[in-house]
């Protein structure tokens, strides 16, 4: 049995005791290094980046205007290092004030210096991964599935890690069950995180790609999609699809231009016309609510 239920306390805590305990320190008293638990300044030289940090790509442009900061004030929020051997360090966290470090021309950083194994390493980089305010969706989905998987965690044990709702740990995991093509479009914030919550519930991968494609084409908000898909949306026969691609849009007149403009001003709505070069196509008058829809029908009747 421990006979130390401080320390036991502690770390039982998980990875906040491990960062914030000053027992895991192992600042030597060097000239160069203050007491156990302070902040030491190390040769940048001596330290190298961390293999485990998920996040590879960083932004040129942040990335400069964070070195010139660093380069006027220095690093506010000390690096968390761990040490290799003799006067060698492996980054814990911190890695975008490391890398502009070394853009300002610096010579050494201040750091603490803590004990930790792989999987510590890995729980940590991935932890201060998810509390950056940058990242979308689905690379904090990435983050949790790599904690989740590569350090054994269940979801509650992870929730409690990163004090963040199971259900909003579920939310973002089930993303990564969408197409990539879907995937891709919520990275590049082409539609929203609620726009794929709402695709992961419209059913196989065909159809949401179907209602995916009517998102982006047609512009249509969160509430409009899961409408649709609330609806019981059908996905169009494959011969209707394949005509949809291959049929160019074609694109309206002035005088149909005029028409549509005086047809919207008319019912205090947007309308839409859509040709197809074969001389088909739809006018769309676009509504906000079973309220709106009722107060056009309303006018049409007239």
């Amino acid at each position: 049995m421990n006979s130390n239920p401080k320390k036991r306390s502690a770390l039982g805590k998980g990875l906040s005791a491990l960062l914030e305990n000053t027992e895991t320190d192992i600042t030597s008293k060097s000239s160069n290094a203050g007491v156990v638990g302070s902040v030491s300044m190390l040769p940048i030289e001596s330290i190298e980046a961390n293999p485990f940090n998920p996040r590879t790509n960083f932004e040129k442009s942040a990335l400069d205007e964070l070195s010139q900061s660093i380069a006027v004030h220095g690093i506010i929020q000390p690096l968390t290092v761990r040490k290799l051997g003799r006067d060698k360090y492996q980054l814990i966290s911190g890695e975008r004030r490391f890398r502009a470090s070394q853009l300002a021309g610096l010579t050494e950083v201040p750091a603490y210096i803590r004990v930790a194994n792989d999987q510590t390493m890995l729980e940590m980089a991935l932890v201060e991964n998810i509390q950056r305010e940058d990242l979308n969706a689905i690379e904090v989905a990435l983050s949790y599935q790599r904690l989740i998987e590569e350090c054994s965690l269940t979801q509650d044990q992870l929730s409690q890690k990163i004090a963040k709702s199971r259900s909003s740990i579920t939310n973002h995991m089930r993303l990564l069950k969408l197409p990539a093509d879907i995937q891709a479009a919520v990275r590049d914030n082409v539609v929203s995180m609620g726009h794929a919550r709402a695709l992961v519930s419209a059913g196989d991968e065909a159809l949401q790609m179907s209602i995916f494609a009517r998102i982006v084409e047609d512009g249509l908000s969160v509430r409009d999609a899961e409408a649709l898909i609330k609806a019981g949306y059908v996905e169009p026969r494959n011969e209707d699809t394949v005509a949809r691609k291959s049929t160019p849009k074609m694109a309206v007149s002035e005088t149909q231009y005029v028409f549509k403009e005086h047809l919207g001003d008319k019912l205090s709505a947007r309308v839409d016309i859509k040709k197809s070069a074969l001389g088909g196509g739809k006018i769309i008058v676009n509504f906000n609510s079973e309220v709106d829809l009722n107060r056009i029908i309303e006018i049409l009747n007239r």
